[in-house]
């Protein structure tokens, strides 16, 4: 239903995560017979999960970390360490930096230019730890680099900006037709980002095996104040799902819907799932671990563009490994440790056996579900009042590494 902002001007209403519920229904499962695993091509993951391509949370080595759980890590080919052959020192710089001057130093960081040879090496590195590699590259740059990124051996390729067409239109540039380039890859091909019905399903006839939903949703990214663009995630996800079975119709072909953004704990995971996404991409949980190599921060992708910057380094507290983050086990009440044990628990709790039958869930608008009754936790900042700023049981004696960070609340 439309609504209407004036005379001349009408406009849908759009949901985000905060505003809806996942019904029970007639039926419960037994947890262990829940399966969660998803697919892409000829890859099966035992998670329906994706890190973020950013400096922060995915690293070579972080990437092999998350794909011997069971996940699929994304690695930045046009971040730091593609630009410098020591991300570390470059990274531990970016932590050290005062907030008044980050944006400014992180672009005369990010002006290095990228190394095709250490976009290589880095590939290489974490294809010999018998993961499935997966890297981002931007429209822009995919046509330069994509030959020599096969030849390293990368498994799936991901075409990533804030927001990718099918039909881009430029006066001084030679467009990338994504149909005619991703014909002729031998590997699944994930484009995005997008939040909208028309512009998924133009991207799923291009052939990709997976469309990004997501504009503006993460913890570090400003492009919804500064560009004005964006869609809840619940509203556009489930949008991009209805393009997904319309191409489906068309075609026959099934493109996985990927979630990317805007989920903090494993009810959001959950829910993205039930709005129809066969899998999310997250960055800001992950960012939180340990092992992470923002040291505690978390910076989008946009963060240090040359002229319009569209993100912002946030702070994280470092308070779990990358396991218990993912799969448990959790040590606090607040939705943020075992994401995917939490999804696993909503379908049981629902009745539903698969992502397939989750997609099919019941929902309501329900914008008093996250403060209903819940006065007390939320007065004494605790369970579903804490906002993600939960330490972990034991903390201290050196447990926690950045117990003076403050959460960045997404």
């Amino acid at each position: 239903m439309e609504l209407e902002i004036g005379r001349g001007k009408k406009a849908r209403r759009a949901y985000g995560f905060d505003d809806i519920a996942i019904v029970p229904s007639r039926r419960t499962r037994d947890p262990d017979d829940v399966d969660i695993s998803w697919k892409l091509g000829p890859y099966r993951f035992e998670l329906p999960l994706l890190a973020s391509a950013m400096d922060g949370v995915v690293s070579p080595r972080t990437a092999t970390a998350i794909g011997k759980l069971g996940g699929l890590a994304v690695l930045n080919l046009e971040g730091i360490f593609t630009r410098y052959e020591d991300a570390e020192e470059q990274l531990e710089r970016i932590a050290q930096l005062p907030k008044d001057l980050a944006t400014q130093e992180m672009q005369a960081i990010y002006r290095e230019p990228v190394k095709p040879e250490l976009m290589r090496q880095r590939i290489e590195e974490i294809k010999a730890s018998g993961v499935v590699t997966a890297a981002s590259l931007t429209p822009q740059r995919v046509s330069e680099h994509y030959e020599m990124v096969l030849e390293a051996g990368l498994d799936i390729l991901v075409i990533q900006g804030t927001v990718v067409s099918a039909e881009h239109v430029s006066k001084t540039s030679e467009p990338l037709n994504l149909k005619e380039f991703i014909a002729d890859l031998p590997v699944p091909v994930i484009v995005g980002g997008c939040a909208s019905y028309h512009t998924g399903l133009h991207l799923m006839r291009t052939g990709a095996a997976g469309v990004l939903v997501g504009v503006g949703p993460g913890a570090a990214c400003t492009t919804r104040g500064v560009l004005g663009l964006g869609v809840p995630q619940a509203t556009a996800i489930a949008d991009v799902a209805g393009a997904r079975s319309t191409h489906m119709l068309e075609t026959g072909d099934y493109v996985q819907v990927i979630a990317d953004g805007g989920m903090r704990t494993g009810g959001d995971v959950a829910k993205a799932i039930a709005c129809g996404a066969d899998a999310v991409m997250i960055g800001s949980p992950l960012a939180r671990a340990y092992e992470a190599p923002g040291r505690g921060f978390h910076w989008g992708m946009a963060t240090f563009h040359p002229t319009l910057p569209r993100g912002a380094r946030v702070q994280t507290i470092q308070n779990g490994t990358l396991e218990e983050i993912l799969t448990g086990p959790a040590h606090e009440n607040d939705g943020t440790f075992n994401l995917m044990g939490a999804l696993r628990t909503s379908m049981a709790t629902c009745g539903y056996q698969d992502i397939a039958e989750f997609n099919r869930a019941e929902l309501m608008v329900a914008p008093s579900l996250q403060t209903e009754g819940k006065l007390l936790q939320t007065s004494q900042q605790v369970g579903m009042g804490s906002r993600g700023t939960a330490r972990p049981a034991g903390a201290g004696d050196g447990a926690d590494k950045s117990a003076s960070l403050t959460s960045s609340g997404a």
